[in-house]
């Protein structure tokens, strides 16, 4: 089993705290093994066909993030949102296509982006960013089993990592979980680069959720 060492809650930002505070009460109650089995952990499932996206959005301009994109690496929850991420330098033709597609835009995000509605009915949540890993994280996507752009693993534990919601970080531990040490070793260079601050909580966050996996 591994050796679950006690971590102090440090300063500084709301998020930063937070994330501290999930992972110290987490720690407190960790035990091996998980409510569902080995197999329903090890499951992926795509029941959203989101290829609606190709049809409106040019290759290379999108990764779908949030709650679908988990489902590439961790058995599928429940979600009615689709979520995207383009560059900041791309949203006014990237809206323009949305309109002239049927969308309509509903209103500004809290965080950069906007909230649309597809002609098709589709919730979707378009988030923007001039940031360097953005741009990485579009040019280097995963494809689900659609054909559709999926974020990599790295980046979205990042975006997660970063927002610091409860379902942020349980998303993390489940994924980081079932991952391999390549690709864990991949999320670490990820956030060295780009969120040193968060490297220790995210390796606590994988130790909880390989927990899961043992008997």
């Amino acid at each position: 089993m591994n050796q679950v060492k006690p971590l102090a809650v440090k300063q500084g930002t709301k998020q930063a705290r937070f994330r501290r505070q999930f992972i110290v009460l987490a720690l407190k109650r960790a035990r091996p093994g998980s409510g569902s089995s080995i197999e329903f952990l090890r499951k992926r499932t795509w029941s959203k066909d989101v290829a609606i996206l190709d049809t409106i959005l040019s290759p290379g301009s999108y990764v779908i993030i949030g709650g679908v994109a988990t489902r590439l690496y961790m058995p599928e929850r429940m979600t009615l949102d689709l979520d995207i991420l383009i560059l900041a330098q791309d949203a006014t033709s990237i809206y323009k296509r949305l309109k002239q597609a049927g969308g309509r835009q509903i209103s500004e995000l809290s965080i950069p982006g906007s909230q649309w509605e597809l002609a098709d009915g589709t919730s979707l949540d378009v988030l923007t960013s001039d940031d360097e890993w953005a741009s990485h994280s579009i040019r280097t996507p995963n494809y689900s089993p659609d054909g559709t752009p999926v974020i990599a693993l790295p980046y979205l534990v990042l975006m997660k990592l970063k927002a610091s919601r409860a379902q942020d970080l349980a998303d993390i531990s489940r994924m980081l979980g079932a991952a391999t040490e390549n690709s864990l070793q991949s999320v670490r260079t990820a956030i060295k680069q780009y969120f040193p601050e968060a490297l220790e909580d995210m390796e606590s966050l994988a130790m909880l959720g390989r927990l899961e996996y043992e008997a």
